[in-house]
């Protein structure tokens, strides 16, 4: 049997034998701390056509990176030259070393199959040209990656994330490895002739260029730092970002295993936080680092920090929660939910007995199976409450109003701080107060108090609607009448109406009834945040104008007569932006009445 053994390839053995521990040992121990609920979600998701979606969403996205080639094509080929490519590598090099030493061939044999292949080549070879075809496929994607780090701008992102000491030292061992193995292999071309079309050309410039024993010693050296690269990598490849490109894989699986992220720490979220590749696509569509100048506490920074216990409050707190960098991640990861779960895991407390007072707080009036809960912030613009008392009485509802005199607030706030517990609270009040009153239907103006309605109040006998769903029912049955009013209107999707409920159709019909749209240059999924979101506790009074002035230069640019929101909290916010008339969706209606 031929002899496929040499001392250089002990830095790789050791490093790849090093990673599998590693990944076995992580993987078993989040596995391992599941709830029982989500180990059997697994074991029932295994059989079914889950598994087959999953695996087919693996090849996609984590080898085609087909989200990226959506946000950006440039940074899409590069991921998937590198990912894919270099798993042609190792599949394609492990059919050749199949064919030639059999299928037992050693792991090795396939990564220095150049160095151990003792045939003499003087005429084309065929998987000789195919690998040194892939190897420049991906030596096209490394190219990329040292641009990318050197001149961002030119593929097309503003901002790239700052790297820790083992992604410092992965990232170098990567740039190093495929140019290595491209020097290797030509110099062992030079002595062998067993190169394809490039290592064969580069050997034959190498050999009518050195003597043979200068390049028998560079050849030594270049297997020896090939293999010293690939070792150093998987070494450091656990405790870096691209812990990633193993922990993507499973999280996948996991999801269409219907496993969810929790409020409060769980060990899925482990599977999240090693799954983020510190890409940095989620930087730039937030507006802390664009509009208010914050460069620290972008997702990638919170993930980063939670994931090797840095975090702090400062950047946990510091997010306006708007989810314009989760609708862009590739790898779709619940970046608010996360941020939630890290300040739970700071502050949230088991006795929250100071809320106790809440009990008993019935304010409550009127009547009907129609509740209104207002929310906090609608109590906070009277126009807006007074707008949907016009539009119940020309729909001729009775109308139950759950704290139009006062009442307890969502909970969504006190979830948002990471006050889980005390969240509860209040829910479980208001859950108690609604079906006390035999409510059918939920109306809110508040797409804050909607979402925590719909995602975890747990009410499947009650529809919660936002108004902007119920006035376009109502006007859809007739017993609205919307009338023309002749104006021009531009307007501004909430961030919890629109990327949080998904309802992004109900207010444009009802506008487009009433006068004439004209979208802002950001809308739907992109539409930009107002700047004093709830979710953010850190950011300053001047920063949150910052990004209010900029949100109303936008929708002023549209040329409207009126910019219209459906969010009380937005409203406010825009206002101080803006000269120009803004309104809440439900006063044009009333306007137009």
């Amino acid at each position: 049997m031929r002899e496929f053994y040499s001392p250089f390839i002990l830095p790789f053995v050791v490093g790849t034998v090093f990673l599998l521990v590693v990944i076995v040992y992580k993987w078993g121990s989040w596995v391992f701390r599941l709830s029982r609920k989500e180990k059997n979600m697994i074991w029932r998701g295994i059989p079914t056509a889950a598994t087959l979606k999953a695996a087919w969403e693996v090849v996609m996205e984590s080898l085609l990176h087909r989200k990226i080639f959506r946000v950006n094509p440039v940074l899409g080929y590069m991921h998937m030259s590198l990912a894919f490519g270099w798993f042609l590598l190792i599949s394609v090099g492990m059919v050749e070393a199949a064919m030639t030493i059999g299928l037992t061939s050693p792991l090795h044999a396939h990564v220095f199959y150049r160095f151990f292949d003792t045939e003499i080549h003087d005429g084309p070879h065929m998987m000789a040209h195919i690998m040194d075809a892939l190897l420049l496929f991906v030596l096209s994607g490394v190219a990329l990656a040292w641009l990318k780090r050197l001149r961002s701008r030119i593929l097309g992102m503003k901002k790239t994330t700052r790297h820790v000491l083992f992604d410092k030292l992965a990232l170098s061992a990567l740039w190093f490895i495929f140019p290595l193995r491209l020097t290797a292999e030509s110099f062992m071309a030079a002595i062998k002739h067993n190169g394809g079309f490039l290592t064969g050309t580069l050997g034959n410039m190498i050999a009518a260029g050195l003597p043979l024993d200068t390049i028998v010693w560079c050849n030594d050296v270049a297997w020896w730092c090939y293999s010293f690269a690939l070792g150093l990598f998987f070494v450091a490849m656990p405790f870096s970002r691209y812990m990633h490109i193993f922990t993507e894989i499973p999280l996948i699986f996991l999801r269409h295993y219907k496993l969810q992220p929790k409020d409060e720490p769980s060990s899925l979220d482990e599977f999240q936080l090693q799954a983020c590749s510190r890409c940095g696509i989620c930087i730039d569509p937030c507006q802390l680092q664009s509009q208010a100048g914050i460069n620290n506490v972008q997702s990638v920074y919170a993930i980063r920090d939670r994931r090797y216990g840095w975090l702090t409050e400062e950047v946990a707190d510091n997010c306006l929660m708007c989810g314009r960098c989760e609708v862009k991640c590739p790898v779709g990861l619940d970046l608010n939910t996360l941020r939630l779960s890290g300040r739970a895991k700071m502050r949230n407390r088991a006795d929250e007995s100071r809320y106790d007072y809440i009990n008993g707080l019935d304010r409550s009036s009127g009547e009907g199976n129609v509740g209104y809960f207002a929310g906090c912030m609608t109590l906070l613009t009277p126009a807006v409450m007074q707008a949907m008392e016009k539009i119940f009485a020309a729909v001729g509802e009775n109308v139950w109003f759950a704290d139009r005199d006062g009442g307890v607030c969502c909970g969504r706030p006190q979830k948002l701080s990471g006050a889980v517990n005390a969240a509860r609270q209040m829910m479980e009040y208001n859950k108690k107060l609604f079906r006390d009153h035999d409510i059918k239907v939920l109306v809110t103006s508040c797409p804050i108090c909607l979402r925590v309605f719909k995602e975890d109040y747990d009410m499947p006998e009650i529809e919660v609607l936002h108004h902007s769903e119920y006035i376009r029912r109502m006007a859809k049955r007739g017993r609205l009448v919307l009338h023309k009013t002749g104006e021009s209107y531009t307007y501004h999707d909430p961030c919890e109406l629109g990327r949080g409920s998904g309802i992004y159709d109900e207010p444009r019909d009802i506008i487009r009834s009433l006068g004439t749209l004209i979208e802002p240059n950001h809308n739907r999924e992109n539409a930009l945040c107002c700047g004093s979101s709830l979710a953010n506790t850190a950011i300053t009074d001047q920063q949150q104008r910052h990004i209010a002035d900029a949100v109303a230069a936008e929708l002023e640019a549209t040329g409207a007569t009126q910019i219209v929101t459906a969010c009380p909290l937005c409203k406010k916010a825009i206002a101080r932006g803006t000269e120009r008339p803004i309104v809440d969706l439900a006063q044009v209606v009333a306007d137009s009445l």
